[in-house]
C-alpha cells in the first residue's frame, strides 16, 4: 500500500538518481583531455511499481547501469587506420633522411664526383708524364671514393637504427600484452555475474587495443555485440570471449599472453630475428607475418629475410639500397681494374681471393667469364716481345700443371708463341707465377718477371680480349681477382684507392707500355663511362653505363621517398576523418556536459521539492493530531 513514506522514497531516489547524474557529468567533464576516455552516460529507468487496489503506483526511479558511448565498428577502423598512419609516418620520416644522402638533384654527390674523376683522366691522356696531375687524379679518386663508402655507411647505419627500433618497440609490445591480459582478468571480475560495467577498465584496454595496432598491426576478435541504443544510437560494444592477434597469431588469449621472443643470436651485424613461441615451445618466424604498423614498416625498410651466410638482409628498401651501392661500387671496380691491368709493370697480384686452385673458375663465386686474355710481355723500350692468349672455359682452374687446362698451365706451358723456332724469348721465358697460401693461409694469385727479365727491364700486361669490341665482353679475369689494381675492396663500404698509389700518385701509368706519351690506359678510362657493363643485385642484372647503375639507385631511393610522402599524404588526410568520426561520438563534449549538468541541476531542485512538500504533509499531520 502506498504511504507518505513511499513519496518520500520516491523524492530520495530522485535526488540520488540526480546526484549519480551529476558525478558522472563531473567526471566526464574532468576526463575530458584524458586520451582514451569514452564519455559516460547514467541509464535509469521506473522502479518496480506498488500494487494496490486502485492500480500500480509508481515507486521512484533506479539506477540500471552507467555506459560509455562507444561505437565499436568506428574504433575497429579508428584502430586500423591507425596502424597505417604508423606504418606511414615512419616509412617517410626514414625515408626523407635517407634521400639527403642522394643530393644530385642539386650538382653535387657521388654523381658529380664520378663526372670530375673522369674528366682527371681525360686530363691525364693530355698530359700522361705529368706527375702533378696524377697527384690530382690520385686525390680526385680518393675523394670519390670516400664519399661512396660515407654514403654507403650512412645507409647502413639507418638501417641498423630503424633495427635497434625493433628490439625497444616489441619489448613494449610485449609488455603492452601482458597489461591487456591482466585487463581482461580485472574486466571479467569487475563484470562477473551481470554487475556494472567496468567502463574505465575498458577505456584503458581500448588505449593499449590501439597502442598494439599502432605498433604492430594487432585485431582484436570478441564474441558477441551488444546494442547500447539507450544511451546513442551509434552506441555498441563487443563482450564474451577475447583474442588479440597479428596474422593468425594470437598474442592475447584472454587472461593470458603469448611474447614474441627477439635476438640476434650470432649475426655478425647484429640484425635482430623475431619468433612466435608456440606451447610446445616451436619458434616460429614472425617478419613476413607482421606488415602493418610501425613494426611492419620496420621490416619493410630494414629487410624480412636475414641470408644465414652473409647477415645481411635479403630485402628491404635501405637493404636494396645497400645492394644497389655495392653493385655500382663492385661494378665500378672491377671494370676500372680490367682496364688498368692493360698497363705493363713488373709484377702485379691479386686480392685475397682463396679459391680451391682445381676449382672451375667460372662456377667459383668471382665474376668471372668464358673467353679469353692475352699476356704481353714488353722490353725495356716498351716494345712488344711476347704474346700468349689464355683461355677460360668451363673447366678452366686456376692452378695445374704445364700445358694444363688451368691459368698456370696455360702462361707456363713451353710454347713458341712467336712462331720464331727460339724457344728462349716466349711468355714462359719470361714470367713467373705463384699461387700458394701465406702464412695465415689466405691465398692470392701473384704474377711477375723472372729475375733475369726483371734485371733487364722486361715488363708484362693482361689485356682482356672483347670479342663485341666493348669493354664488358671479356673475361674480367684481372678485374675479378683485382690483379695489379687500381681500386681495392670489392664493395661500396671498403673501395678505396690502391694503397701504392695512394703513398706515391706518381707511380700511375697512363700507357699500355713505358713509352713517353702512350696514353692508352688513359683513353681506356676516359671510354669506361661510356660503355655498358652487367650490374649484378641480387637476382637482377642491370646492362647499363657506370653512370647509369647510379642513376638506378638514386632514382630508387627517390621514387620510393616521393611514394612515401604520396602515401602518408592520403593516409593522414583518412585518419584525420577516421579520428574526427570517433571523437565526435566518445568524446567528451564540454558544452553538451554543461548542458547536462544543468538538467540534473534542475532534477535534483525538483526532488529537493518533493521530499519538502512531504515534510510540509508529514507536519500537518502531526499538528492534526495535537
Amino acid at each position: 500500500m502506498a504511504s507518505i513514506f513511499n513519496t518520500l522514497s520516491i523524492g530520495y531516489s530522485g535526488l540520488s538518481a540526480a546526484q549519480v547524474g551529476i558525478n558522472t557529468t563531473g567526471n566526464n567533464i574532468a576526463n575530458a583531455e584524458n586520451e582514451g576516455y569514452t564519455r559516460q552516460r547514467v541509464i535509469t529507468s521506473a522502479a518496480n511499481p506498488l500494487i494496490t487496489s486502485a492500480g500500480n503506483v509508481g515507486n521512484g526511479v533506479e539506477i540500471q547501469d552507467i555506459k560509455r558511448v562507444f561505437d565499436n565498428f568506428v574504433f575497429d577502423r579508428y584502430s586500423s587506420v591507425s596502424a597505417d598512419k604508423e606504418y606511414s609516418d615512419f616509412e617517410r620520416q626514414t625515408l626523407e633522411e635517407l634521400s639527403t644522402y642522394f643530393p644530385e638533384i642539386d650538382g653535387v654527390g657521388i654523381k658529380a664526383d664520378l663526372a670530375e674523376y673522369y674528366n682527371m683522366w681525360q686530363t691525364f691522356a693530355d698530359n700522361p708524364n705529368n706527375d702533378s696531375i696524377k697527384v690530382a687524379l690520385a686525390k680526385q679518386t680518393e675523394t670519390l671514393t670516400q664519399h661512396i663508402t660515407q654514403t654507403q655507411n650512412q645507409v647502413l647505419n639507418l638501417q641498423m637504427q630503424v633495427n635497434d627500433q625493433l628490439d625497444v618497440n616489441i619489448t613494449e609490445v610485449n609488455s603492452l600484452a601482458q597489461q591487456l591480459a591482466d585487463l581482461n582478468k580485472s574486466i571479467d571480475v569487475a563484470e562477473a555475474g551481470g554487475g556494472y560495467t567496468a567502463n574505465d577498465l575498458r577505456d584503458k584496454r581500448n588505449v593499449i587495443e590501439r597502442s598494439l595496432s599502432r605498433l604492430i598491426g594487432a585485431e582484436v576478435n570478441q564474441g558477441q555485440l551488444e546494442s547500447n541504443i539507450q544511451i546513442d544510437s551509434n552506441s555498441n560494444t563487443r563482450t564474451g570471449s577475447y583474442t588479440l592477434s597479428v596474422n593468425g597469431f594470437n598474442l592475447v588469449d584472454g587472461s593470458t599472453y603469448h611474447p614474441l621472443t627477439i635476438e640476434k643470436g650470432n649475426n655478425p651485424y647484429g640484425f635482430y630475428e623475431l619468433s612466435y613461441e608456440r606451447q610446445d615451445g616451436t619458434l616460429i618466424p614472425m617478419e613476413e607475418e607482421i606488415n602493418n604498423g610501425k613494426i611492419g614498416a620496420i621490416f619493410n625498410l630494414r629487410g624480412r629475410a636475414i641470408d644465414t651466410t652473409s647477415g645481411m638482409p635479403t630485402d628491404g628498401v635501405l637493404q636494396n639500397v645497400v645492394s644497389d651501392l655495392d653493385a655500382f661500387a663492385k661494378g665500378l671496380i672491377e671494370s676500372t681494374n680490367n682496364l688498368y691491368a692493360k698497363s705493363a709493370r713488373s709484377r702485379m697480384e691479386s686480392n685475397y681471393i682463396n679459391i680451391n686452385p682445381a676449382t672451375p673458375l667460372v662456377t667459383s663465386p668471382l665474376n668471372i667469364n668464358p673467353g679469353s686474355f692475352d699476356v704481353l710481355v714488353y722490353d725495356i723500350d716498351g716494345n712488344e716481345v711476347a704474346k700468349r692468349t689464355i683461355n677460360i672455359d668451363a673447366a678452366t682452374s686456376m692452378s695445374g700443371i704445364s700445358g694444363s687446362n688451368s691459368i698456370e698451365g696455360q702462361i707456363i706451358a713451353n710454347k713458341d708463341d712467336n712462331s720464331d723456332a727460339n724457344a728462349n724469348n716466349d711468355v714462359d721465358d719470361y714470367m713467373v707465377f705463384n699461387y700458394a697460401p701465406n702464412a695465415n693461409g689466405d691465398i692470392k694469385l701473384e704474377l711477375s718477371m723472372n729475375a733475369a727479365a726483371n734485371s733487364q727491364g722486361y715488363t708484362f700486361a693482361v689485356v682482356d680480349n672483347l670479342p663485341d669490341n666493348t669493354f664488358a665482353s671479356g673475361t674480367n679475369f684481372a678485374g675479378a681477382i683485382g690483379l695489379g689494381s687500381f681500386f681495392e675492396g670489392s664493395n661500396a663500404r671498403d673501395i678505396r684507392l690502391n694503397t701504392q698509389y695512394r703513398n706515391n700518385p706518381t707511380q700511375l701509368h697512363a700507357g699500355y707500355s713505358s713509352n713517353a706519351g702512350d696514353n692508352r690506359v688513359a683513353l681506356d678510362m676516359v671510354q669506361q663511362q661510356f660503355e655498358s657493363y652487367k650490374f649484378q643485385v641480387g637476382n637482377e642484372q642491370y646492362d647499363t653505363t657506370t653512370y647509369g647503375m647510379f642513376d638506378i639507385t638514386s632514382t630508387y631511393v627517390g621514387i620510393s621517398t616521393n611514394s612515401a610522402i604520396t602515401r602518408n599524404e592520403t593516409v593522414s588526410t583518412q585518419f584525420n576523418a577516421t579520428e574526427m568520426e570517433y571523437n565526435s561520438i566518445t568524446k567528451v563534449s564540454i558544452d553538451e556536459e554543461m548542458t547536462n549538468l544543468i538538467k540534473y541541476q534542475t532534477s535534483y531542485g525538483a526532488a529537493a521539492k518533493v521530499i519538502t512538500t512531504v515534510d510540509q504533509m508529514m507536519q500537518t499531520l502531526l499538528g492534526i493530531k495535537q
